[in-house]
């Protein structure tokens, strides 16, 4: 076995002991920046980056080194894409929807309206057309994507007051990341607005914001929304599944050994599955303790799902009708989601009614 595919199937300790990390010695220092679009206070999504560069580091003993840098250090935080194609810098981490202002077709590398799940996301990419019919777009950018890890299905958001129907969202001015979540809501008369997590709080606190949506309990919970705006509703359908994307530089990449190559590709699994796992223990936790401060936890109205639907499904349409590549990467996504959703029915979907139901 060589030394490329002992890397693919050991976990870090594992190279270690084998000697990989020796073996590299005789490779060329290599030191690259990564600029993330996310405050250090995020564990989660910002602890992503510094896992992947710890990853790195300890498979090349040291001489592969990256520099995670947050949001506002070395850019603001929607300016990566920018930096990436300009070979400013060799790697982001960031939400690939942010940038649906310059193509819609980044949404298809985070999450979309009634979208895949964490793991549905994770088939899709890996072992459906996802991931190639992503990098074959990213191209165009300079880019190699990867993922940095998913949140799983979000929350609906931080309201100031409380939803009892679809009428109560016309003309509520609402932070949300960017995405065609944005137009959907537009539909149903929201004023999107798209900021920085780290802004968002001050907004809410002024009333300049009525509503905002991010993440999830954890991540929510350290940005303090509940403190400002009392009612949190869930699902958070436009984000059934969230991918945080890893963009590499496509001609850094290229450029490095082989056996460096590798590192990248090992270490980026490493960290996407660390964030997610991340998510799935600390989120239970939070939502106990939100609740606990007398947040107000609610289901949307079915109304309100089913109008996010509708317009939904109109966003996808209009942008089919412009842009071919679009509705090849979405009709794609779809034909998948149809087969995960018929497996379910027989599987996760029932168990976890079941679980859900009996006393532990």
């Amino acid at each position: 076995m060589d030394r490329r595919s002992l890397i693919k199937r050991a976990g870090i300790a594992g190279v270690l002991a084998a000697g990989v990390a020796p073996a590299v010695h005789a490779q060329p220092a290599v030191r690259w920046r990564m600029a993330s679009s996310f405050p250090k206070s995020l564990d989660t999504i910002y602890g992503s980056g510094e896992k992947f560069a710890q990853t790195v580091k300890a498979l090349s003993g040291g001489k592969f080194e990256v520099s995670v840098h947050a949001a506002g250090e070395l850019m603001p935080a929607f300016g990566v894409v920018d930096a990436i194609e300009n070979s400013t810098i060799e790697m982001a981490q960031t939400a690939p929807y942010y940038f649906t202002g310059k193509n819609a077709i980044f949404a298809f590398g985070c999450a979309v309206p009634f979208g895949l799940t964490a793991r549905q996301m994770d088939a899709w990419m890996e072992h459906g057309n996802g991931r190639k019919l992503f990098d074959k777009f990213c191209a165009n950018y300079n880019i190699k994507s990867y993922s940095a890890g998913n949140t799983g299905t979000q929350m609906g958001g931080w309201y100031r007051k409380e939803i009892k129907s679809v009428n109560d969202l016309k003309g509520l001015k609402m932070r949300l990341g960017g995405g065609l979540f944005g137009e959907a809501m537009a539909k149903l008369g929201v004023v999107s607005q798209n900021m920085p997590a780290g802004d968002v709080y001050q907004a809410l606190e002024k009333g300049t914001l009525d509503a905002t949506e991010f993440v999830g309990p954890h991540d929510d919970q350290k940005l303090g929304f509940n403190k400002v705006a009392p009612y949190y509703y869930y699902p958070g359908w436009w984000e059934g599944g969230a991918e945080l994307g890893f963009f590499v530089n496509a001609k850094a990449y290229n450029a490095l050994p082989a056996e460096y190559k590798e590192m990248v590709d090992v270490a980026t699994r490493i960290a996407a599955r660390d964030m997610t796992a991340k998510y799935d223990a600390f989120n239970p936790v939070a939502i106990k303790k939100l609740v606990a401060d007398k947040t107000i936890l609610k289901a949307f109205p079915k109304d309100v799902m089913d109008a996010g639907f509708k317009a939904s499904m109109e966003v996808f349409a209009e942008h089919e009708a412009r842009d071919p590549a679009f509705k090849e990467i979405h009709q794609d996504m779809r034909a998948f989601q149809r087969d995960q959703l018929l497996w379910e029915r027989f599987s996760e979907l029932r168990y976890n009614q079941y679980m859900t139901g009996v006393k532990l």
